[in-house]
């Protein structure tokens, strides 16, 4: 008896804009792939245009499915605009490598990654909008949601929740060695990949923390 196959994953949308015009072989193509950078990043770029001028903002953020759940102040104009724009673009690069070759014109990157086109929707739900808050808190601290208080009403108010949908997404990867031209092996130029890691380090507690309080296992675990 066979065991029965994975479903493939959804394939990933193919518009002009998320279509690759060169380097096809480093798009992705699925979803899977698009769940995958953006759960091992940290920090997204949120493009829009405000007051007629383009700004890209670095911000927290939190996937839910398909569903991407970014805040900000509520005084903040930039969330307000967001939630009216048309359009707006999130981005989000993670740098692996920096890949020497041995002509400069072909040094490049491994890298991954994302990027979002669609008009994001202001929470207004309160059920939501919590549920939203916990999706970035966990993917920025997890288990901070059950260890720390929850947010009061007051600071639920001051707090503006997009949720943007990852229906239009492209995703782009490079990994490997450097792709040198043969004759440019005689050159003795040293080529290679030099990794870039990144790894949390020992927590510091706040200077007002109480004496005896130790750093939890959701902190600490992080580091290995």
């Amino acid at each position: 008896m066979t065991e029965p196959t994975a479903s493939p994953a959804p394939p990933l949308s193919a518009t002009a804009r998320t279509s690759l015009g060169r380097r096809k072989d480093r798009a992705g193509t699925d979803r899977t792939s698009l769940h995958e950078v953006l759960d091992a990043a940290l920090i997204c770029h949120l493009g829009l245009v405000l007051d007629g001028h383009p700004q890209v903002l670095p911000t927290g953020f939190g996937r839910d499915g398909d569903v991407l759940y970014l805040h900000g102040s509520s005084g903040a104009r930039s969330m307000l605009a967001a939630g009216d724009e048309p359009q707006v673009c999130v981005t989000v690069t993670l740098l692996d490598a920096v890949v020497y070759s041995r002509t400069l014109n072909d040094h490049s990157m491994n890298y991954r990654s994302a990027v979002i086109y669609g008009r994001p929707r202001v929470v207004t739900d309160p059920a939501e909008k919590d549920h939203g808050l916990r999706v970035l808190s966990e993917h920025l601290a997890p288990g901070s949601w059950e260890h720390a208080r929850v947010p009061n009403a007051k600071e639920l108010a001051a707090v503006t929740v997009l949720a943007l949908p990852l229906n239009e997404a492209s995703v782009k990867a490079r990994t490997g060695p450097p792709a040198d031209d043969p004759a440019e092996y005689a050159t003795g130029a040293w080529a290679g990949v030099l990794p870039l890691h990144q790894q949390w380090g020992t927590p510091i507690p706040a200077p007002d923390l109480a004496a005896g309080i130790p750093a939890p296992p959701h902190i600490t675990d992080r580091r290995t």
